[in-house]
C-alpha cells in the first residue's frame, strides 16, 4: 500500500492511501490537527466511544465477510466504559476487520531515533495519566 496523494480539508493537509481496490484516508493526519504531539490518544479516545465502534462494526458487517460479530459484540459491551482502550491495532486483531488498517509509522528512522521518539511518547502520555483527575495514585 502506498501513499499516493493528499487532499485539503479546510486549509489542512489529509493524506489518502490506495491498494488495489479501496482507498484510506489517513486518521493521524486528522488527529495531527487537534494534537500534533498525542495522535495516538486522539485515535484512541475517538475509537473507545460507543458510536464509533458500532459505526465501524456496521461498516464491517456489510463489507466485510469475514468479520467476526462475538468478537464485535463484547467490543461493543465496553465501549464507552472508563477502563475501555482500542487502538486500531486491537480492533484489527480483535474483529478481522478490514475497513481501518494499522500501519506503522516512521519505519525509516534509525532505532536509536525511534527509541526516542517511543520514549517521548510513553512520556506523554504518563504524564497525561497522572495528571488526569481521575486518576488514583498510589502512595
Amino acid at each position: 500500500m502506498a501513499k499516493n496523494k493528499k487532499i485539503e480539508v479546510k486549509g489542512r493537509e489529509i493524506s489518502l492511501y490506495s491498494d488495489k481496490a479501496n482507498d484510506y484516508i489517513s486518521l493521524t493526519d486528522i488527529a495531527k490537527h487537534k494534537d500534533a504531539k498525542h495522535t495516538d490518544s486522539i485515535i484512541q479516545n475517538w475509537m473507545r466511544n460507543r458510536n464509533t465502534v458500532e459505526l465501524l462494526g456496521f461498516w464491517e458487517q456489510l463489507y466485510n465477510s469475514n468479520f467476526k460479530p462475538l468478537e464485535f459484540e463484547g467490543l461493543r459491551k465496553q465501549a464507552g466504559l472508563n477502563s475501555f482502550v482500542l487502538t486500531p491495532k486491537r480492533w484489527i486483531e480483535t474483529t478481522n476487520a478490514i475497513g481501518v488498517i494499522f500501519k506503522l509509522i516512521n519505519q525509516g528512522l534509525k532505532q536509536p531515533n525511534r527509541l526516542q521518539q517511543l520514549n517521548e511518547v510513553a512520556i506523554a502520555q504518563m504524564t497525561s495519566l497522572l495528571n488526569h483527575k481521575s486518576t488514583k495514585k498510589l502512595i
